[in-house]
């Protein structure tokens, strides 16, 4: 069960009772065997949230939360989780920290959840993590790849990431400059917070002696407009022939739109979260298809786009699930973005079979996320596993490239350890 929500005030207000009853819910000594439940949990339900940008400069990113409810969905109606339906609680917050930070005090004081799981951005959950550590309240599997979340693990040990860091795949970008692209003059387009600067600092790291070759950065701010026309053409200016596109969908089509404009043919390196069909082929359409033909990007996932996987299980899975619990429809099976938020939830669910029916805590969910060791992710490309204990708090350090090759993209299935 999902519950769209945007920041109404007087609804919230009306229901918060119900709300919280219905997430409150005690069961001790009801059933034999059963434990004293934890907050967000009941015998039959366990309530999770979010806060996503369904609205604004990154709502390419809102099926990551569909496609997330429709795996939930689909759990539910196979019966739940030991017994318990999932209950997903979802708010717009327009992909800005000012209206996320409430809307996170509402999912853990009104609607009671047990624990807030892939909220989307990093500029998202740098506003809200001191909160909900604080809270004590799970902050688990964020839509982000922000270093920090594995670094930080002792300051706020109750966030964890899921997808691969920025700096790691930085650096796998990095091995390939240095072997294909020796002396590049390299110009870097990052957004500028915490999730462009872990690009400069994976591609500074990974170049290592060769950190001379980046001649060039420029920067655009979240909550701008989607247009980086100027930043692409400085870049361009200082004779730069590689290009690091470091930014979320909107600006990182804005880019390869520009490129295409100035008549610039550098070689192209694509941050893996705006590598969906969805968003190539809006470039193609604007008459940019030949801008982008060859560039790079990292995947760690099965690409529903992708030949190789048409007559795989986990496919036709996803294609059944989005077609009969997506809403609202239409919900594109092409876009990978809704594969990467079924996927995501699939580690969840996972997680949750772990635990086992009596001891759904707080605590036993950061003990489970902590000491991860997922072979057999069917959404992931084989050979990579979701791995987490001890100092290493990164789920996912293994990466593949893949290239832009008429029209689609065309994965090398070696496996790269980033770090």
């Amino acid at each position: 069960m999902i519950r769209w929500r945007y920041r109404l005030r007087g609804l919230a207000a009306a229901t918060a009772g119900l709300l919280v009853g219905l997430a409150c819910g005690t069961t001790q000594g009801s059933q034999a065997g059963t434990t004293t439940q934890e907050v967000g949990v009941t015998d039959t339900s366990v309530t999770i949230g979010a806060t996503t940008p369904l609205s604004g400069p990154a709502s390419f990113y809102a099926p990551v939360s569909k496609g997330a409810n429709a795996y939930y969905q689909y759990i539910n109606a196979q019966g739940g989780v030991n017994g318990r339906q999932i209950k997903y609680v979802v708010y717009d917050d327009g992909y800005d920290p000012a209206k996320a930070v409430p809307l996170v005090h509402q999912l853990v004081e009104q609607d009671q959840v047990f624990a807030v799981v892939g909220e989307l951005g990093t500029p998202i959950n740098t506003a809200t993590e001191p909160y909900l550590n604080q809270r004590k309240v799970p902050d688990i599997f964020v839509a982000t790849g922000a270093s920090k979340w594995g670094a930080q693990y002792k300051q706020f040990p109750w966030t964890i990431g899921l997808q691969s860091d920025y700096v790691s795949e930085a650096k796998v970008y990095a091995k390939d400059i240095v072997k294909n692209h020796a002396n590049a003059k390299i110009g870097i387009l990052y957004q500028n917070d915490d999730f462009g600067k872990d690009y400069i600092n994976g591609l500074t790291q990974g170049l290592g002696s060769n950190s001379g070759w980046i001649t060039g950065t420029a920067s655009y701010d979240a909550t701008a407009a989607p247009d980086v026309s100027s930043q692409v053409a400085a870049l361009k200016d200082k004779g730069t022939d590689l290009v690091l596109i470091a930014a979320t969908p909107a600006f990182a089509i804005s880019a390869m739109k520009s490129i295409a404009k100035l008549n610039w043919k550098p070689n192209i390196y694509l941050d893996n979260v705006a590598t969906s069909t969805v968003n190539t082929n809006a470039v193609i359409a604007a008459g940019a298809g030949q801008a982008i033909e060859g560039m790079t990007s990292s995947v760690t996932a099965k690409d529903p786009n992708d030949a190789r996987w048409a007559d795989d299980p986990v496919m036709a899975l996803y294609r059944k699930v989005l077609a009969q619990y997506c809403t609202p429809q239409p919900c594109n099976p092409t876009d990978a973005t809704y594969f990467a938020g079924m996927a995501g939830a699939w580690v969840l669910v996972d997680v949750l079979k772990k635990m086992g029916k009596n001891n759904v805590t707080r605590t036993a969910l950061m003990q489970q996320v902590r000491n991860m060791n997922i072979s057999d992710d069917p959404f992931n490309l084989p050979g990579i596993t979701l791995r987490t204990g001890g100092s290493n708090q990164y789920p996912t350090t293994q990466l593949a490239l893949e290239h832009f090759q008429s029209g689609h993209w065309v994965i090398d299935y070696t496996i790269i350890n980033a770090r």
